[in-house]
């Protein structure tokens, strides 16, 4: 077994053009019915804000597969520690015997869910977008930001956040390493009026976004609801919308924003919502005009962990890097 470490994957593991790839391939897996994934597993721990993951998913033909756990402790930023964190094991698909653990500390999440995040974009976003919203200040408003700029052009950006301090800390490091104007602003429905594609990437459990403040051309990409009391949209968002996409529809009818809109009655007709797999598989075209209202509701799927994971072993693999262990004891591979 191969054990990699945090400091080791994060040198040789970064968001970029590869990793978006790997994880654009790994929804067109899903589509064509490539991909075993079971439902999310989740422990939830509420007395600290905390919750649990555990996603897995097998690619047809792969020779090995990962299960993926994850836990978000949202009042972590008080202790002065990230929200998230977990690791990855890579199972060989031919014995079961465990091939490899990745102790990312949640790094390879954040990564996948910042490619999903891209990918969302390029497909659903106007090209050419001048201001960005982001609602948030976390890593994960971070990473989706930078992400976007690989996939988008955009000058500048307009961010809120319930916490001063943390808005604060991230307009002036984003500003810094994006070279980009961003501006603090009082409220959400400031930054969803003027901007031509938002961002979510909250842990809300109440709607933050109103159907009122949608305009033409507007893309949202909302990430925070991975669970089912978790909600960033106002339900009638969707009836406001022209194009909804998931990362899977079954998974979102039952953590994400979707199934708000369809608890409430908004939508009754799950057949023309699409899957963000059969855009970038060229099944289904994603934006077809600049006035189009698109939304992209992301909960996270068990087959953007495998794509990453084994993405993450074959490079590191290929630098020679990680402990190798057997029989008991430890020796560093050469």
């Amino acid at each position: 077994m191969l054990i990699f470490s945090k400091e080791e994957i994060k040198q040789y593991i970064q968001l970029n053009h590869s990793s978006i790839l790997v994880i654009e391939e790994g929804f067109t897996y899903l589509n064509n019915n490539h991909v075993k994934m079971p439902p999310i597993m989740r422990v939830d721990i509420e007395e600290n804000n905390g919750e649990v993951d555990v996603k897995s998913a097998y690619i047809k033909g792969k020779d090995m597969f990962a299960i993926k756990i994850s836990s978000g402790f949202f009042n972590n930023y008080k202790l002065g520690l990230p929200s998230g964190n977990g690791m990855m094991i890579l199972i060989n698909t031919k014995t079961g015997v465990p091939e490899s653990i990745l102790l990312d500390n949640g790094y390879l999440t954040d990564i996948r869910t910042a490619c999903a995040g891209a990918i969302a974009a390029k497909y659903l976003s106007r090209e050419n977008i001048k201001t960005v919203g982001v609602i948030g200040s976390g890593s994960q408003a971070r990473y989706q930001l930078q992400a976007l700029k690989l996939v988008r052009n955009f000058k500048k950006v307009l961010v809120y956040s319930r916490s001063k301090e943390r808005v604060e800390a991230y307009a002036n490091e984003m500003s810094q390493k994006l070279g980009v104007e961003i501006k603090i602003t009082n409220s959400a429905e400031e930054v969803v009026k003027n901007s031509d594609t938002v961002i979510t990437t909250t842990p809300s459990n109440e709607p933050i976004i109103k159907s009122e403040w949608l305009h033409p051309g507007l893309h949202i990409t909302a990430m925070g609801s991975d669970a089912e009391t978790k909600q960033e949209l106002e339900a009638s968002v969707f009836k406001v919308a022209d194009k909804v996409v998931c990362d899977t529809i079954q998974q979102c009818a039952r953590l994400g924003e979707l199934h708000h809109a369809i608890d409430e009655g908004i939508i009754q007709d799950q057949s023309t919502i699409l899957e963000l797999g059969q855009l970038t598989s060229s099944q289904k075209v994603g934006r077809e005009h600049n006035n189009e209202i698109t939304v992209c509701d992301l909960t996270g799927t068990g087959v953007q962990d495998t794509a990453i994971a084994l993405y993450a072993y074959q490079e590191l693999v290929k630098k020679s890097m990680g402990i190798r262990v057997h029989d008991k004891s430890l020796t560093i591979k050469k």
